[in-house]
Parts: structure tokens; sequence; C-alpha cells
């Protein structure tokens, strides 16, 4: 029941439905991948929360394409950030100190071919709904203009 209602609340903010399987819980962005970047860290911040590294995965993906000998782009613009809530932390590792491995968080903005989409990982059920709670959370303000 609780997975159902999950899903059914991603997919009323225009995200992609998440199950068990996928590895991302995605979200459409009405905008250029530089609103979508700047709305994100936006969101972040204003939460409280500080942004440790942006990483600009898309930038290292097309420096790096030729040298593995490849000729895809696979984005046309992909940043990651990522950051850490202490309040969060601490209540997903005092249910289980192994949670440490998902720390910190992240949220990615990627462009391909025109198409912005924001995401994040689909942690396991349990105390990890929390992250996924911080995450959708700042993902909607982001999203919502």
């Amino acid at each position: 029941m609780k997975t159902m209602i999950k899903a059914i609340a991603v997919g009323l903010i225009c995200a992609s439905p998440a199950s068990a399987e996928d590895p991302a819980i995605t979200f459409d962005y009405d905008g250029t991948f530089e609103d979508a970047t700047f709305a994100v860290e936006d969101a972040i911040v204003s939460k409280g929360l500080v942004i440790d590294y942006r990483s600009r995965t898309g930038d290292m993906l097309e420096r790096t394409r030729a040298d593995v000998g490849s000729d895809v782009t696979i984005f046309d613009a992909a940043d990651v950030f990522l950051f850490c809530s202490a309040v969060v932390s601490r209540q997903v590792m005092e249910a289980d100190p192994a949670n440490i491995v998902y720390c910190p968080y992240s949220i990615y903005v990627a462009d391909q071919a025109g198409k912005v989409t924001i995401g994040f990982p689909n942690y396991p059920d349990g105390p990890m709904q929390a992250v996924e709670d911080l995450l959708t959370e700042i993902v909607e303000e982001a999203t919502s203009f």
C-alpha cells in the first residue's frame, strides 16, 4: 500500500512513477538546463542545506568521450548536486548505521536533446523514506514557478 501511495504521489507531481526496480525518481522540468540548475541550487540552499559539491558530469563525459573510444554524446548538459542534512542523516543512521552508504544525498539535472530532467536515487523502503521525502520537497520547490 505504501509503495502504491508513493507512486501515485510522485506521478501527480509530473514524475515518472517509481518502483523498486527504478534507479531514479525523475521529474520533467519545463525550462532550460541553466534555469533548472539554478532552481535546484536555490531550493537546496533555501532548506538551510550546504551543497558540498557540484559534479559537472555531463562536461566530464563529453570531455573524455574520444579518449574512451566513443562517439556518443549522452547529455547536452548534466550536473549532480551533492549535499547532506544533519537532521535527516541522524534520523536514518540512528535507525540503521549502514545507511551511511547513502550519504551524501544527490539530485541531478540533465538535458538530453532539449528535454530537461531533475531526479534523485530511489532509496529502499524504511528509514530512507525520510531522505526521499526531503529530496522530493526540494525538487517540487525547484519545479514550481
